[in-house]
Formats: C-alpha cells, structure tokens, sequence
C-alpha cells in the first residue's frame, strides 16, 4: 500500500509537470505575438515593448520557464494584466460562490442519483424503472445553459418565487445564501444526477444478476438487507469512479453556470480573464484546476479499499 501511494504521487507529480509545460507553452506558442495579442490592437510599439519586458518575454524560452515555475511553485501566480492586482488575491475572493455552489451540486447529485440508480435497478423493467431511465437519458442529454434559462423562465419569470442572479456570502445570513444557489445547484445537478444514476443503475443491475443475490433472496433476507447490505456494497467501486470524474469535470459545467446566474466566482473570473486576454489568470486557473483533478483521481483510487476490502495494492 505504502509502495503504491508512493508510485501514485510520483506519477501525480510527472502529471502535473507537463500540464505546467503545457500551460506555459499556451502563451508562448500562440499565433501572433503574445504582447501585441494582450496589449491590444491599437497599442504603440513601445507598450507592446513594455508588456513583453513585463511578461518576461525577452529572455529564452528555458529562462521564462524555469523563473514561471519558480515563482508557481513559491506561491507566486503573478499579476493580473487587466487589473494589475495579484492573481493569487482575485482567485481567492472569488472561491467561495464556487465552493458552494460545487459541494451543494456534488451533495444533491451522489445523493439523488445514487437513490434513482438503486430505484431504477430494483423496479427494472417496470414503469418506474422507465420513467428514470428517460429522465437520466434528457438530463444527460440537454445543455446545462439551457436547463438553466428554463428554470430562470419557470421560477423567476413566471412564479417570481427565487432570485435569479447574484450571490449572497454566507456571511450574510444562511437564508439569503441558501435561496441564491438553489437555482444555480439544480442547474448544475441535472446531468450529474442523470449520469451517476446511469452508473449506479447498470452497477446495481450487474450485482442484483450475481447467484449469492439469488441466494440471499431465497433465504428471506429483506429488501433493504439485499439492496444496501450486499448489492450496493459490490457496486460502490464503479459508482465511486463516476463520482470522482463527476466532481473533477465539475468546473467546465460552473463556468457556464455562474455565466448564466451571474455568479461571482471562479467561472465567471476565467469568462472575464478571456474575454480581456488576461493571460496570467488563465494559467493560474489551469494549474489549479489541473492540480484538483489529479488530487481527486489520487483520493478515489485510494477509497477503493473502504469500500471493497478485497482489492489489494
């Protein structure tokens, strides 16, 4: 166990080496100059000169990398370009509209689709067995920006009964925090929940179809014995994975999510650093993000043993 942790955090780290390579090559490789690209089209010569002394371009491509990853690794994500405010400040104040919304729509998802995959599984065939299935099917299917204006149109045009944009810090009150990610939380949640419960459905299925299921049912063992006590057990590793993936792929649907319920957090900052060329955000989200991920994939693998005492390392 101690060698594969330790195999695993190597390949964590080599991972994370190239994806540093990767994003600082983004900048650098790009068509067209980078400092005339983020100094804009009407800039004069000397401040395209003056954005690429500051950006460190003059200096080889080695030199650039090694003083990026020095200054990354230190804590130094370098300086906004559009606001001239260090990077590392602006992503921290907007975290916790991200925070939130992300541990609500991981939260209401494992819990909804994990319940409608068992539901699904033990009814299979019946009406409501079909009724998921097709929910799971649109979920998946529809585009989280339209799920959102749906349920803008629904609950915030025509019954008026939840706020449609804005972010309130949990500072300010629980209630007002609360209402403010309910629409946002489902928009989100809807493919998740329909992919886990896809996952979690054909797991269950797999498990219910094994002779000691049939053989725990012919000794009288309940419903909830049979569901909870031996089949979701056996069919934890997958669902776990799924819900692993889910949470790491999470920050591609809250871009689009906080775009859409105007949302200050990290989705709109990457939405607003691109829109203004701001590179240096760009590639501290990227790093960060990437770092997440990986970090994610360490923990899920590692869980494996909580669930299934058999698999070994």
């Amino acid at each position: 166990m101690g060698i594969y942790i330790l195999r695993r955090m190597v390949s964590a780290i080599a991972v994370m080496a190239m994806v540093g390579v990767f994003v600082f090559l983004l900048l650098r490789l790009a068509p067209g100059d980078p400092a005339a690209i983020i100094a804009g089209d009407a800039a004069t010569p000397e401040m395209i000169a003056g954005v690429r002394e500051q950006l460190g371009l003059n200096d080889p491509l080695p030199v650039q990398f090694v003083t990026w990853a020095l200054s990354i690794l230190g804590g130094d994500f370098g300086i906004s370009i559009f606001s001239g405010r260090p990077v590392l400040e602006l992503i921290s104040q907007r975290l916790e509209p991200t925070i939130s919304l992300s541990i609500w729509t991981m939260t209401l998802s494992v819990t909804i689709g994990v319940s409608f995959g068992i539901l699904a599984a033990w009814r299979v065939g019946g009406l409501v067995d079909r009724i998921l299935t097709a929910f799971a099917t649109l979920g998946f299917s529809v585009p989280v920006f339209v799920i959102g204006f749906f349920l803008i149109y629904l609950f915030a045009i025509r019954t008026r009964s939840l706020p449609v944009q804005g972010y309130q810090p949990i500072d300010h009150g629980l209630g007002p925090w609360f209402v403010h990610l309910i629409l946002p939380t489902v928009t989100l949640s809807v493919p998740y929940i329909a992919f886990i419960a896809r996952i979690a459905r054909a797991s269950m299925l797999e498990v219910l179809s094994e002779d000691y299921m049939r053989t725990a049912a012919a000794k009288g063992a309940s419903s909830y014995a049979m569901l909870f006590h031996h089949a979701l057990k056996n069919a934890g590793v997958p669902i776990l994975t799924v819900v692993g993936i889910s949470f790491a792929y999470l920050i591609s649907g809250v871009v689009i999510t906080e775009t859409v319920f105007n949302v200050p957090g990290i989705g709109r900052l990457v939405v607003d650093a691109i829109n203004n060329r701001d590179y240096p955000i760009i590639q501290s989200v990227l790093i960060l993000v990437s770092g997440l991920y990986v970090l994610i994939n360490l923990t899920v693998d590692l869980s494996y043993t909580l669930i299934d005492p058999r698999i070994r390392y």
